[in-house]
């Protein structure tokens, strides 16, 4: 099949899977072009079956906001033509669907008439999505949509109690992949680096955002750290990373805590991990969590959200309400104090991941691409 995926290119989920899918999808013969306004962060290397465009937005002073939206829809059909691409599928809601239906309708006035599957994967409904301003766009777009999948039955449901949807959600998991993740080639830096041989690794990964209630995540390990020799991993950017620095001068702990900013080598520091926190808000799914236990790494998080279809309480890791710092203290000890309770969860975690490998995921989407493509839906 000859696919067109448009995503975000940045650090986040909905761009890391998105990009992910298609290099497994090229490694299996299908032909992936990726559209979108900067070669994604995780295309490292692009081979025979792998494309990029890159949609360039033209600056004009009669243009407060330049129309990214036009730019991208012009470029599909442009791409669509010019490589006879089968299939459209978008990530996230808006700005991507909505583009990706105004290329289906211009391209119909030519008589190619290609399926769009869109993939929800949280923010462009929960946050962003339900705002009065987009929520006809978000409707309209979704509706429109060939094919909807969403990362997790959690986001599947908000979906359908937020929006007037009228299509059928399937539900696709987020995934791992597991031959790269567990490649110890990778392992090029030495575990003292980041801490003493007796210290606990700690390990926290997100965007810095309220949502990921960084906070929760410095007082839980100001707790467990009382207890344990242990070092706090830091690894992101965003809005909440200068107070997270302030929070730890005020609590005495900036010598155990180490912020790494936006970093390539999280495989890296989560092989010499000990724990992952996760105490958000809100998660549509939880892919840190799910990359953290491809390590072996056992998680301490919320049980918002798709949280609890990842992190299996009790096996994986534990699960507590959001903002419960003391029981996730007391989880995260629970698992960090004894060597062979530590082994158990780090066997679990791994157990659990496997299940998510995309190996088992892959061929979900490809039964829903030929389907979609045969008009079998």
């Amino acid at each position: 099949m000859k696919i067109a995926i448009v995503c975000y290119p940045t650090f986040g989920g909905s761009g890391v899977v998105a990009t992910e899918l298609g290099l497994e999808l090229a490694h299996r013969g299908h032909e992936i072009h990726f559209i979108t306004y900067r070669q994604p962060v995780r295309l490292a290397l692009l081979n025979s079956n792998v494309h990029y465009h890159e949609v360039n937005v033209p600056e004009y002073p009669l243009f407060h906001y330049q129309p990214y939206e036009l730019a991208l829809s012009s470029k599909l059909v442009d791409m669509v033509k010019l490589y006879k691409i089968e299939l459209l599928h978008v990530h996230y809601a808006i700005p991507h669907a909505y583009a990706g239906y105004m290329a289906k309708q211009m391209l119909k006035d030519e008589g190619i008439d290609i399926p769009m599957v869109t993939t929800l994967h949280g923010t462009d409904i929960t946050l962003v999505g339900n705002h009065p301003f987009y929520k006809p766009a978000v409707s309209f777009s979704i509706n429109k949509s060939d094919v909807v999948t969403s990362v997790s039955q959690s986001l599947k449901e908000d979906t359908y109690k937020l929006f007037n949807i009228t299509k059928e959600i399937h539900v696709i998991p987020n995934f791992i992949e597991l031959d790269k993740h567990r490649n110890e080639n990778l392992i090029s830096c030495q575990r003292s680096v980041m801490a003493n041989k007796e210290e606990r690794i700690v390990t926290h990964i997100s965007n810095f955002r309220k949502v990921k209630r960084i906070p929760d995540v410095i007082q839980i390990f100001y707790k467990i750290q009382q207890h344990i020799p242990s070092k706090l991993m830091m690894v992101g950017d965003g809005p909440e990373k200068a107070k997270a620095e302030q929070l730890c001068e005020s609590l005495g702990i900036q010598d155990k805590v180490i912020f790494f900013g936006n970093s390539n080598e999280i495989d890296q520091i989560l092989a010499y991990s000990d724990l992952f926190l996760l105490p958000s808000e809100t998660e549509s799914f939880g892919l840190a969590a799910l990359e953290a236990m491809a390590w072996s790494v056992p998680v301490i998080s919320s049980n918002s959200g798709g949280l609890p279809e990842v992190n299996f309480d009790g096996e994986s890791g534990y699960l507590s309400a959001v903002g419960a710092v003391e029981e996730m203290a007391e989880n995260a000890l629970k698992i960090l104090m004894n060597e062979n309770t530590l082994t158990q969860f780090k066997t679990r975690a791994l157990e659990v991941a496997q299940q998510f490998d995309i190996k088992n995921i892959l061929p979900l989407y490809e039964d829903l691409y030929h389907k979609a493509i045969h008009q079998k839906l």
